[in-house]
Formats: structure tokens, C-alpha cells, sequence
């Protein structure tokens, strides 16, 4: 079997069974504690052209960084063959988060099941941006439903592709452009130029990432009967949000779930208005949380099967 399949195949249980245990040191938390250390370093009110290089210098220390140690751990371990393999199938594991994903999504199902809404809106907080304190249950659940939607190409999708085209260092460096889009990509007064880089490198590596998502949820709803569906909504509203790649899985989603996605979210009280994707076939209700999980497991299994056959095919 060839090494690649066999790193994949142990990422996925690593990552299903397995998790991520807290008392194990993330590489993500790693590149969080060198992404803020650098913040502190370089920011300065300075002129935005200051801005825009210094948050690009730290975009490349950390890209690089992530490629190189990742490269050089497993590279010191090249004799040692069985070492290398679980060493680098553990990796993979920590770019990829279908089981963090299922999780978070079956936690807040549960709680609104058991009609405790405040803990679900609490659970919602600590996956999304938005401001969730008053949310009721079906914004509860657009959030969720969205939220499991768009992770599903960033936080599964992605890193699996990055790794069939360049192997774990690569599949790592996708997830530090990731996590460095997470702490500086954001439109305000500080992160304006200074996390532009930042967000401009993670819009180009989910270029197709975003797409190849979108089509692998569309597959994923065939057995559901609404392959055709999704695909319809999502050719029709992806171009609609106001991100160039996460409208894809989102309007997959709402496709296939037949339900519609968007509206105002609101950020540090601040009023956003989301473009709407999809069509209210049927009002959000909790099993909608439980089926968009259920499109992201498939998906992660359809691009995980489809990639393992590319590697005995190549090889």
C-alpha cells in the first residue's frame, strides 16, 4: 500500500476515533501563540503601506515556518518507516476537523432538543463570529447549519486536497494561512491593512477547495434525492456571498437541505447583512443541524475515497 494512502487512511482515524486530546500540544495552537507574538512585534498605527508589509512579512515567517518544521520533523524520522508514517498521519490529522465539526453540531443539537436554549446559543458563540446572546432557535440553527457548512471546505476539504498535491507540509501550510486568516483577516480599523495579506492568501488557496466542497456536498445530497437540487442553488446563489469561495458549500447546503441561508448577523452589535442562499422550501428546524452533518461526513468520505483511488491510480 502506497505510504500516502496509508498516512491518509490513518489521518481519518485519527481524527474520528481518536480526536484531538487536550492535553496534546495542537500545531494550530503553536501557530496562534507565533502569529500573536508576531502581532505584538511588528503592529504599529503607521501608515497603511507599513501595515500591509508588516502583516505580509508575518504571513511569510509563518508559512514558511509551517513548512519547514513540518518537512524537518519528518524528515528526521525518514529511517525510522513505521515512525514516520503514524508521525505524519498525526499531522494530517490536526489540518483536518470532521469529527470537531460533528461534534460541535450534535452538541448544540442535543441542547436544543432538551430545550436549553441559552447553553445552545453559548455552544453557537464559541464556533462562529457572530454575535449569538440573543439569538433565538432558528437563527441558532441557520448559524450552526452554516457554519457546518462552510468548515466543511476549510476545515476537511482543503487540507485533504493541499495534501494529494504536496503532501502533509503542504496540507500544513494551508492550515497556518487558515488559522493566520482567523486571527488577522478581519475589515476593521486594525486588522484594515494589517491582515490583508492574511485574508487575500486564504481567499486564493480555497479557490478551488471551495468548489471542489461545493461538489462533493452536492454528490453527498444524491442519496437524500436532492443532488440536482443543491447543485442548481449552488450554481445560482454561490456567487452571492460575500466571500469568492464560501458561498459554494453554504448554497450546496441550503440546496439540498431546502431551506434558506443568510440574513443579518450581527457583529459586536453592529448590524451585517448576509445575501440570502437557497429557497424556504421548508422552515429551519433542528434536524437540519443533524443532515448538514450528515453531508459533511459524506462529503470528507467521497473527496477521502476519491483521493485514495487517485493515489493507487498515480502510484
Amino acid at each position: 500500500m502506497p505510504d500516502s494512502l496509508l498516512i491518509l487512511l490513518l489521518a481519518l482515524f485519527f481524527d474520528f476515533i481518536v480526536g484531538d486530546p487536550r492535553w496534546l500540544l495542537h500545531p494550530t495552537q503553536i501557530m496562534g501563540t507565533g502569529i500573536s507574538w508576531l502581532e505584538k512585534c511588528f503592529y504599529r498605527t503607521n501608515s497603511f503601506s507599513y501595515q500591509l508589509l508588516s502583516g505580509a512579512f508575518i504571513v511569510i515567517i509563518i508559512v514558511v515556518a509551517s513548512w519547514l518544521i513540518t518537512w524537518g520533523l519528518l524528515r528526521i524520522v525518514e529511517g525510522l518507516y513505521w515512525l514516520k508514517i503514524i508521525l505524519a498521519g498525526w499531522l494530517l490529522s490536526t489540518t483536518i476537523a470532521p469529527r470537531g465539526l460533528a461534534v460541535a453540531g450534535l452538541s448544540i443539537y442535543k441542547t436544543l432538543a432538551a430545550g436549553d436554549l441559552a447553553t445552545a446559543r453559548r455552544l453557537t458563540g464559541s464556533i462562529v463570529g457572530r454575535d449569538t446572546d440573543s439569538l433565538n432557535e432558528q437563527e441558532v440553527i441557520r448559524a450552526t447549519v452554516e457554519t457546518v457548512a462552510e468548515n466543511t471546505a476549510d476545515g476537511v476539504i482543503a487540507p485533504l486536497l493541499y495534501f494529494y498535491l504536496g503532501g502533509v507540509p503542504l496540507a500544513m501550510v494551508y492550515r497556518a494561512i487558515n488559522t493566520l486568516d482567523s486571527m488577522l483577516g478581519y475589515k476593521n480599523e486594525r486588522y484594515l491593512y494589517f491582515g490583508r495579506a492574511a485574508a487575500r492568501l486564504d481567499d486564493l488557496a480555497n479557490l478551488l477547495p471551495g468548489r471542489l466542497s461545493g461538489l462533493a456536498l452536492c454528490i453527498a445530497a444524491i442519496p437524500l434525492g436532492k443532488g440536482l437540487q443543491a447543485w442548481s442553488i449552488m450554481w445560482r446563489d454561490a456567487g452571492k456571498h460575500p466571500s469568492p469561495n464560501s458561498g459554494y458549500p453554504e448554497a450546496a447546503v441550503a440546496g439540498a437541505l431546502g431551506v434558506q441561508l443568510g440574513g443579518v448577523n450581527y457583529y459586536q452589535g453592529k448590524p451585517s447583512q448576509r445575501a440570502l442562499l437557497g429557497e424556504a422550501v421548508v422552515r429551519l428546524q433542528r434536524q437540519h443541524i443533524l443532515q448538514a452533518v450528515y453531508l459533511m461526513i459524506m462529503a470528507t468520505l467521497i473527496v477521502a475515497t476519491v483521493g485514495g483511488f487517485g493515489i493507487l491510480w498515480l502510484l
